[in-house]
């Protein structure tokens, strides 16, 4: 008599964590050099929510990636995201305004300083949010889930025996962000969805804006 055994489901392939951690402690050292004047929160608020997203993240590894530690990250980083993105904002207002009404007060050095932390804090927090929308999340993309990508990869075309079975990582997506911030533009990363289109159009024009507007009057003022 022959008993049908059923073959173990193949482990989960969990991304690293590390460059997100690194990610997201840079946001942090930005927040804690910004001048005064453009801090919403005392210097100590912002590590609460990075805690809280950095233990989410350590979670992972230790409960296999189950469904419910994902979803739980996933709702963390989408809420830090959002933080971030409305401190840059304000960040950026905050900048204009002082460099419109009280530009005798403020240094072109604190502005400088200021615009570099605003364009760095941007880039690294879009390229957060790119990394867990696409495909639903970074595990559903290392395990070949079937969602449709929100952008198309150039390596994705690459013959398998040069690339085998590839998945873009965080990095992928931080090289995303930096293209997009920088070029203003897609440049070897075309985006598919209209959410997509969107979230780079509003990186562009933040980043724009820092750079066009603030960093260019810092600039001028330290050179006069």
């Amino acid at each position: 008599m022959t008993t049908n055994k059923k073959e173990p489901a193949p482990a989960l392939r969990i991304e690293p964590r590390w460059p997100v951690s690194l990610t997201i402690f840079a946001v942090l050292f930005l927040l804690t050099v910004l001048p005064d004047r453009v801090r919403l929160f005392p210097v100590w608020v912002p590590y609460i929510p990075a805690i809280i997203v950095f233990a989410s993240m350590v979670a992972i590894p230790l409960t296999g990636g189950k469904a419910r530690s994902l979803r739980v990250e996933r709702t963390i980083v989408l809420i830090f995201c959002g933080m971030q993105g409305f401190w840059t904002l304000v960040s950026l207002a905050y900048l204009i305004n002082d460099m419109v009404n009280r530009s005798t007060e403020i240094s072109g050095l604190e502005l400088l300083t200021s615009s570099i932390a605003v364009w760095v804090a941007n880039v690294l927090t879009f390229s957060l949010l790119y990394w867990w929308i696409d495909r639903d999340g970074p595990e559903a993309r290392a395990n070949n889930g079937t969602k449709k990508p929100d952008w198309l990869f150039p390596q994705v075309g690459v013959p398998e025996d040069v690339l085998p079975d590839w998945q873009p990582t965080f990095v992928d997506y931080l090289f995303l962000g930096f293209s997009t911030a920088t070029a203003f533009s897609p440049t070897d990363v075309l985006p598919l969805t209209s959410r997509a289109k969107i979230m780079m159009m509003i990186e562009s024009s933040i980043s724009l804006t820092t750079l066009a507007a603030v960093a260019s009057r810092a600039i001028n003022i330290l050179g006069s």
